[in-house]
């Protein structure tokens, strides 16, 4: 154990969180403002970034060594610069040596899958990851200590219609790779492919970076300047791990009676997958399970399923007469405030069923899913998978804000409040003929966030599976975004990880939106664990217990007895002194 520099800190309270199975402590800063307390800014004086005789370098420190010719360093302002590179070839994706990295701490976030970041530390470029999208690197000088610590942040970013990540490879050179995700966009240089700043607090440099770029490019706008939901002030209940696809009525009337009965009413729910009208050819009802096949389900209209409604052959026994009679129906008797429902940025995993009837009008055509190498060289993930097998009913672009529209219009005609949007990053994946993948994007997600705003108050959407810079950078109205992967309550070994890694993830997530913790169970090993986390996490505190599978002593602590929470008002993420550290898997415990 030792003292945490963190706690010295003038902005900053921090906190300690046991994670129960890894017996590790991972501290988070909330940065809360007392009203005697200021922000410390950054000092850049004489740190202009200089590129001279193959060494990029800040203030006289050397960042970068051996770099090539053909990088070209753009200064932006005292302490900033874009770094790009020049080709003799035209090509659809470059990957770029830009010079090597040796002897200092470092952390990256990077993608291991297409849909999620995790943290990861090192000391020099070999243990970069492909797909990182956030590189920190500490620069000391003398004694460590605060007062002799710099920082450097490197953002890959969206240059024209080419998107950027950063490698390392075994010569310890760090790379860009630049790519377009359709052979037919070329371009022979990307002169704003990385973004570089420099300064003496890391919170500090990463806010100010994030304020430059949001000047620079226009595309996305500052988590502090946008609407938060007021969903996030309410305790919430998600039926995904308590039913799957199997979600009904009757067990989310039972979910949220026990929730009730126990002190800690929901008044916030969210009806997730399993409530839409979809068809799978890959998997006959009564027929074996084939994993993944769900994947291959296809979208037949907008409204709900025979679950949720009666149909004209009365088939299907208490079921309500329609979505819209059963969500004001449990909102008088629970006292809801919000009802979200989930949905795919295609409709759903498999996008539309071309030829249906009622989803002819958008033009859906069957894609097949092409990843990027830097994400073939990643944890491969079950979903990818299957849609590369069973294809994507791809919405015709022109004809995406006509979806958006009709899908919540008809949802807001439901008493419906919101939406959760998952399965975002499919985009990069099938750009190819439409544009590329910076261009669909930005036309996917300004099409979704104007329906948000015709369709719905309160800025309510969470997005979901989103964690490229594809959609991170055309964020301009969504405010909260899933900051993790799933929570996987059978999984015992990523308990720690799903901490660390939303928290490592807000270090940049946060500037830009409210990251989501996602749901949790209060009845779980590592239950304490996640409630903890949650109270300081500045995000939306909610559960998937199984209906009367519940923790009351734990949920007393996180729920007021009107159902309202105590959220930070900040997002969470380590403390200063954790940054260069891995409190998943070094074996040390870090604690006041």
């Amino acid at each position: 154990m030792f003292s945490s520099p963190a706690l010295r800190l003038d902005y900053s309270l921090s906190f300690s969180l046991f994670a129960r199975n890894r017996k590790q402590r991972l501290r988070v800063s909330r940065g809360s403002l007392s009203s005697n307390q200021k922000w410390r800014h950054s000092m850049f004086v004489g740190a202009k970034p200089v590129l001279k005789d193959g060494t990029l370098s800040f203030s006289g420190q050397d960042v970068l060594t051996g770099v090539p010719a053909n990088i070209v360093l753009t200064p932006l302002t005292d302490s900033s610069a874009y770094v790009g590179a020049t080709s003799t070839q035209t090509s659809s994706r470059h990957v770029f040596k830009i010079g090597v990295i040796e002897d200092v701490r470092l952390l990256c976030l990077f993608r291991f899958k297409i849909w999620w970041m995790i943290p990861r530390v090192g000391t020099s470029g070999s243990d970069i990851p492909i797909e990182t999208q956030m590189l920190l690197l500490e620069a000391r000088q003398g004694e460590a200590s605060e007062a002799s610590t710099s920082y450097i942040v490197f953002l890959p970013l969206l240059d024209g219609k080419f998107r950027s990540s950063l490698q390392g490879n075994t010569f310890n050179e760090l790379e860009i790779c630049v790519e377009s995700g359709d052979p037919s966009i070329v371009t022979s240089q990307s002169l704003k492919a990385v973004f570089v700043n420099y300064g003496d607090h890391p919170f500090n440099l990463m806010k100010e970076s994030m304020k430059i770029l949001v000047k620079q490019s226009g595309t996305f706008a500052l988590r502090e300047t946008k609407q938060i939901p007021g969903m996030l002030d309410w305790f919430g209940w998600c039926t995904w791990d308590a039913f799957y696809h199997e979600v009904n009525p009757q067990g989310i009337i039972d979910g949220l009676t026990s929730l009730s009965e126990g002190g800690t009413p929901a008044k916030f729910l969210i009806i997730d997958d399993g409530w839409q009208d979809t068809t799978n050819e890959f998997q006959k009802e009564g027929e074996q399970y084939i994993e993944g096949s769900e994947f291959g389900g296809r979208l037949v209209s907008i409204e709900e399923n025979s679950k949720f409604r009666k149909t004209a052959d009365g088939a299907r026994d208490g079921a309500p007469s329609s979505l819209k009679d059963f969500v004001s129906d449990i909102k008088k008797t629970f006292g809801l405030k919000y009802v979200y429902v989930w949905h795919a940025l295609m409709g759903y995993w498999g996008g539309l069923l071309p030829g249906a009837a009622k989803t002819m009008k958008y033009n859906p055509k069957l894609r097949y899913p092409v990843q990027s190498p830097g994400n073939l060289a990643s944890t491969r993930d079950v979903s990818m998978d299957s849609m590369e097998k069973y294809g994507v009913g791809a919405i015709d672009p022109a004809k995406i804000s006509h979806f958006y529209q009709d899908l919540h219009k008809y949802l807001a005609s439901q008493n419906v409040d919101g939406v959760k949007v998952d399965v975002q990053n499919i985009l990069e994946t099938i750009a190819t003929g439409q544009g590329g993948r910076v261009s669909l994007t930005r036309q996917f997600q300004e099409a979704l966030e104007n329906s948000i705003v015709a369709n719905f108050k309160d800025n309510s959407i969470i997005c979901c599976m989103g964690q490229s810079m594809d959609s991170i950078y055309h964020a301009k109205r969504s405010a909260i975004t899933r900051a993790s992967d799933d929570y996987y309550p059978k999984n015992p070994a990523t308990q720690t990880l799903h901490i660390a890694a939303v928290s490592f993830n807000s270090i940049f997530l946060g500037e830009v939106v409210l990251p989501d913790w996602d749901m949790f169970y209060s009845r779980h090993d590592a239950a304490e664990f996640h409630a903890a986390a949650r109270a300081v996490g500045g995000c939306g505190v909610y559960v998937s217990d199984k209906p009367g599978h519940h923790d009351f002593k734990i949920l007393r602590r996180l729920v007021l007895p009107d159902g309202s929470i105590l959220r930070a008002k900040y997002p969470g993420r380590p403390a200063r002194d954790c940054l260069f550290r891995d409190p998943v898997m070094d074996g040390k415990r870090y604690g006041i």
